[in-house]
């Protein structure tokens, strides 16, 4: 067992995948705290029955994973008050063998950093497209970076000293907290090691576009939480999805409305858009489909991004966009 170090997973409804998280988690650390965001499929009891504390969330009140992290946290301290780091994890993810004892020695050897991350990989990536653009997602140099995704190994003393995640965030909560730790001086590094095997268990075309329409909607509200300078969160990635996704096709319709039909000539910037992402790379038939849909993404993004600025003109608060039930 790693000295020190305790690990927090969420999750809901992750079925045999959580058992495989859990098992991991269980192998390196003592100290297990799992945190179940209103699961009906047993996630809860079969948790309990592997030796790790559960956390379960209040139903009356909406879920996020930034409050169910930030709820493990609480529970994980209360068990174990003395841990220096804690590695938080999703449920439908499998630590890889070594990667903890790495990467806390990582975090020893270096006091400036708050976060280290490693590589995640998908278990199917051959299953479908969409498990393969997960797995090129993951796919970041090593070195310092800007942010982190929900599997790293964090400094106790550096999320506490932050107050950890913003528990409304429905998405983009990682990268977020990164930006509070950094202006409070921290780093973040990605380490060139395995860290863990994610199952993203994507299929259809409607889950890749709902993940896409939660980006837009993380970007939106990242840019508007520390989008002035010097920070410029998410900025460029708001701006490029409003632009390619709602600007450029408004400005199509409305030119042909108002002016000539040839407005709609406009649109032919999507397929230059694509060819030149498919040709930047080697031009073979996965970079045109890559290219394609990074363009048609666009589209899902900006209306997740239009969706954060609905619901702050209205006052209503976000709801949970899942991909893994559309």
């Amino acid at each position: 067992m790693i000295d020190g170090v305790g690990v927090v997973a969420i999750g809901r409804n992750e079925g045999a995948r959580l058992i495989a998280c859990l098992r991991s988690a269980l192998r390196d650390c003592r100290d297990v705290v799992y945190v179940d965001s209103g699961s009906s499929d047993g996630s809860a009891e079969a948790a309990r029955a592997l030796g790790a504390e559960v956390v379960e969330l209040d139903l009356a009140i909406p879920f996020t994973a930034a409050r169910a992290r930030n709820a493990g946290f609480r529970a994980l301290l209360a068990r174990a008050p003395e841990l220096d780091f804690v590695q938080f994890v999703d449920g439908d993810c499998e630590l890889r063998e070594g990667w903890i004892a790495a990467a806390a020695e990582a975090l020893r050897a270096r006091p400036d950093l708050a976060v280290v991350c490693g590589r995640r990989r998908e278990r199917f990536p051959q299953a479908s497209l969409w498990n393969r653009l997960c797995d090129l997602e993951w796919d970041t140099p090593a070195g310092p970076a800007l942010h982190c995704g929900g599997d790293s190994l964090m400094r106790v003393e550096a999320v506490s000293a932050v107050g950890g995640w913003r528990d409304g965030l429905i998405a983009g909560e990682e990268p977020e907290l990164c930006v509070r730790l950094r202006a409070a001086g921290w780093g973040v590094e990605r380490l060139d090691l395995e860290m863990t095997w994610h199952d993203a268990a994507m299929t259809r075309f409607s889950q890749w576009w709902r993940r896409s329409v939660r980006a837009g909607h993380a970007y939106a509200e990242g840019a508007w939480l520390h989008g002035r300078a010097p920070e410029r969160h998410w900025v460029r990635e708001t701006i490029r999805a409003l632009a390619w996704g709602a600007l450029l096709p408004a400005a199509a319709v409305l030119g042909a409305l108002l002016w000539s039909p040839w407005a709609l000539a406009l649109l032919l910037a999507w397929p230059a858009q694509a060819a030149r992402l498919a040709l930047r790379e080697d031009g073979g038939r996965e970079a045109w489909i890559r290219g394609v849909l990074s363009v048609l993404g666009k589209l899902a993004e900006a209306r997740g991004a239009l969706g954060f600025v609905a619901g702050r003109l209205q006052g209503r608060r976000a709801r949970l966009i899942e991909y893994k039930t559309a």
